[in-house]
């Protein structure tokens, strides 16, 4: 085909079957524009966006203070390596740690590699911190995480189709229920080996798993009182996504993470990605105050690309946008109208048996079983009628628009939720 050509979506999806790996199952829409909570087809069809890249696109797409960061700065220098000094990247690092209340950030490129990068920190500091010995360290993680699909990282998943013929499989995790705070517990006791205690503040692949109001809160006193890292994966959650500049932020409303408010449980180990650019580009990070970060040293760990010129450009803009344009209280307003909404449908529905998230981070549970399609034929319909979603887990729909929808879209959106649902009522 010349490239010249202007492709259809079965062009688009026929070019993806042949020539890439099938490493993904996606919706058969063949996206090619993006603004603020809509995108476009190839046909020019418009839908509302409802999974923002995976609550990557918050700051919706191609906000143009983003965009403009990034062009700018790709104008100028895109690439020094870290074999040398450039002017954006101690720019990047006083504003970053200052916003979240660190002492120092080490910058990756995407959310797998910023895990990776804190369990090698947590690892470090236990052996010349903590005082384990060297290839003993354990990790506490939970059932039903998600952090990502690296060879350490899928060894301490339990999703099997994450898992099946990729071992030998990297051992020092020890796997707890979720939300079960007893178990913690109970796994911090059973060895002086513990390193630390890495944890999504709601479990979003899984279902959007919220758990207990103080889950956070008790699960950060044991491991202080055990001498055990706390290490919170906010690559989903964090960036106001949950209503608060982070989940770990709890009822917060301000836009810096801070100690000063009740609610707020410091971890140890930051993790941080997909809307630190708002979409726009690779970043991630990983920030740890000095006791801890500084056990890494010179050709200890690194990235070619990590801390780039562009990527430091763009998360300033992106985090600028969420004060800018209060995102973090437009998502936790317009996330209770979501589910009070839902959650009355849901009531007398039997389709749906729950809707629960926190902000803009939510999902319907559908009455049919994990190995059922009825989900994805929900989001078909979906699409059919003007809205992208995505099931997760078979019976699991989530919901998460850019954070820059505005009551009357998301009115509307509710209307063609619950108007699609009820095409499924049994």
């Amino acid at each position: 085909m010349s490239v010249l050509e202007k492709l259809t979506s079965a062009d688009a999806i026929a070019l993806e079957d042949k020539y890439g790996a099938h490493n993904y199952h996606p919706l058969p829409v063949v996206l090619s524009r993006g603004e603020g909570v809509y995108v476009w087809d190839v046909e020019g069809k418009k839908y509302y966006d409802f999974l923002s890249a995976y609550s990557a696109v918050n700051q919706g797409h191609c906000h143009p203070k983003i965009v403009g960061a990034m062009i700018n700065q790709a104008q100028t220098l895109t690439l020094t390596s870290r074999a040398f000094y450039n002017d954006k990247l101690g720019v990047y690092e006083e504003f970053i740690t200052n916003y979240f209340g660190f002492d120092k950030v080490l910058p990756m490129n995407t959310g797998a590699e910023a895990v990776e990068t804190a369990l090698k920190i947590s690892r470090k500091w236990a052996y010349e911190k903590k005082g384990i010995q060297e290839n003993q360290a354990q990790i506490i993680v939970c059932e039903g995480n998600f952090h990502g699909r690296t060879t350490t990282i899928i060894s301490f998943s339990n999703d099997e189709n994450a898992r099946k013929n990729f071992g030998p499989y990297t051992e020092g995790f020890i796997r707890i229920p979720y939300n079960d705070i007893d178990a913690l517990e109970k796994a911090l006791q059973s060895s002086n080996n513990i390193a630390g205690f890495l944890v999504e503040p709601i479990q979003g692949e899984a279902g959007v798993y919220t758990p207990a109001e103080d889950y956070l809160a008790k699960a950060k006193a044991l491991c202080k009182a055990n001498n055990v890292l706390f290490i919170a994966d906010e690559v989903q959650t964090g960036i106001a996504r949950t209503g608060s500049i982070l989940a770990v932020c709890g009822n917060c409303t301000c836009e810096k993470a801070c100690e000063k408010q009740a609610t707020y449980v410091a971890p140890d180990i930051l993790i941080l990605g997909k809307a630190l650019s708002g979409g726009a580009y690779p970043v991630s990070a990983v920030l740890a105050n000095d006791e801890i970060m500084n056990v890494i040293k010179p050709g200890q760990h690194g990235s070619t690309f990590g801390g780039n010129p562009v990527a430091a450009a763009v998360a300033i803009a992106a985090l600028e946008v969420i004060n800018e344009e209060n995102l973090s209280q437009n998502a936790r307003r317009l996330g209770a109208i979501f589910r009070e909404k839902i959650g009355e449908f849901v009531a007398n529905s039997n389709i749906a048996t729950l809707v629960r998230g926190k902000g803009l981070l939510n999902a319907i549970v559908i009455n049919d079983t994990e190995e059922s399609d009825t989900a994805w034929n929900i989001c078909m319909k979906l699409a059919e009628n003007g809205l992208l979603a995505k099931p997760t887990h078979g019976n699991i729909i989530r919901f998460a628009p850019p954070l820059v929808m505005n009551e009357e879209q998301l009115l509307n959106c509710i209307s063609i939720i619950i108007n699609t649902l009820k095409e499924f009522e049994k």
